[in-house]
């Protein structure tokens, strides 16, 4: 009989292969139907750029849950490609007519709503979160809704840089998947190997490409912030979660680890947009990325060191955990951590930048924090070496 482990392998090539193949037909199809993000003065990108990155990567996906249906015993999964697919309508739909953001989000919340309907996921218990377990429907429905579409927009609200949504994307699969694979959770975890393998080739062409180069797009995001969704619904609905909070793990504190960057800048963002009268949907260059661009970090300079820090998030809250301390403690110190990259970090290197000796043209140049940071970032700027030159003709291949 073929081991879990095989299946995973398999299930992984497949998605990688299917995403890697179909990538370029959909670019062709974007660039005659000139279906691009233009640029303008909000955006960092100088050229329009094809934005149907989303759609290679959806192939991927459904040619992986195709076959899993097949590998894994008890895969039932329709309901999840179902949402996927209107998650990626939506967005695509969204990419080409901007939609107007209360019908987005209305619609958002339909099909979060829908999924947790026919599937029965919702937060029905957070595992002594604050001393509380079981929440009645009238508690755990709304709190789900809420907590999904807010996970789907901070995915969409970080794709501003190349690399850095679909990167988070991988590295959140990997976190959850191990969580998965360790809980003996089959279907979740052959999902986050499935979605890790789409992922890559976008990421290879999103960040290294010339003439291969895509955006993900809203298309993308939305259901890459939906898979998300589906698994912090998993994880809060994992069969062993009373041995886990036996164990002293908590569920929430290790979610909130996984996603912890996204959420919190988007929070940062969407208050700081209200309190100045402004739609929290309005686009602007006030994201922890822009930041780092600002710093003269390139493209995958930022996404990196971003990711990073994310992943130092999460190896905090598991040495907490393997150190004995309580759940509520472990939800605390993450919020603080979040709270601290993307509020306290933000604030404290933008005052940098607006700040020090004055210039010529009578603006501050900076202090000297902020000008050693402009130098560490300008380290990052790789594109013409010798490696980003190989890996570019590798993705381009015989486009160039």
């Amino acid at each position: 009989m073929m081991s879990m482990t095989v299946k995973w392998i398999i299930l992984f090539v497949l998605s990688l292969t299917v995403t890697a193949v179909v990538y370029p037909y959909v670019l062709r199809y974007a660039l005659r139907h000139n279906i691009e993000d233009n640029p303008e003065e909000r955006k960092i990108h100088q050229t329009p750029i094809p934005v149907m990155g989303g759609v290679a990567v959806y192939a991927g996906i459904l040619a992986g849950c195709l076959v899993m249906a097949w590998l894994v015993k008890g895969a039932s999964i329709r309901w999840s490609i179902m949402a996927l697919t209107t998650m990626l309508v939506l967005g695509v739909w969204d990419d080409m007519k901007n939609l107007p953001a209360v019908l987005r989000l209305l619609m958002q919340f339909g099909i979060v709503g829908a999924y947790m309907g026919l599937t029965g996921h919702y937060f029905h218990n957070l595992y002594g979160l604050l001393g509380i377990h079981e929440l009645s429907l009238w508690v755990g429905i709304p709190l789900s809704l809420v907590a999904g579409v807010g996970i789907i927009n901070a995915i969409n609200m970080i794709d501003g840089i190349d690399g850095y949504s679909s990167g988070f994307g991988i590295l959140a699969c990997i976190g959850f998947g191990t969580l998965f694979i360790v809980e003996g959770q089959t279907v979740w975890s052959s999902l986050a190997v499935i979605m890790a393998g789409s992922l890559i080739p976008f990421f290879m062409h999103n960040v290294f490409g010339k003439k291969t180069k895509m955006f993900i797009g809203d298309g993308g995001t939305m259901m890459l912030g939906f898979m998300m969704t589906i698994f912090v619904l998993g994880t809060m609905s994992l069969h062993g979660a009373p041995q886990l909070e036996a164990q002293g793990f908590g569920l929430a504190a290790f979610a909130l680890s996984v996603l912890c960057i996204p959420v919190f800048d988007t929070l940062r963002v969407m208050t700081a947009r209200i309190l100045r009268g402004h739609s929290p949907f309005r686009p602007d260059k006030s994201h922890l990325h822009h930041l780092f661009i600002d710093m003269g970090f390139s493209h995958l300079g930022a996404s990196l060191s971003i990711l990073t820090g994310n992943t130092i998030i999460m190896l905090v809250w598991l040495l907490l955990w393997k150190c004995g301390a309580s759940i509520n403690t472990q939800t605390i110190v993450v919020m603080l951590m979040g709270f601290g990259v993307t509020f306290g970090f933000y604030k404290l290197i933008r005052w940098h930048q607006h700040h020090g000796p004055i210039g010529e043209d009578g603006l501050p140049q900076g202090t000297a924090l902020w000008r050693a940071l402009c130098r560490i970032g300008s380290l990052s700027r790789i594109e013409k070496g010798k490696l980003w030159l190989l890996l570019q003709k590798l993705v381009d291949g015989r486009w160039i």
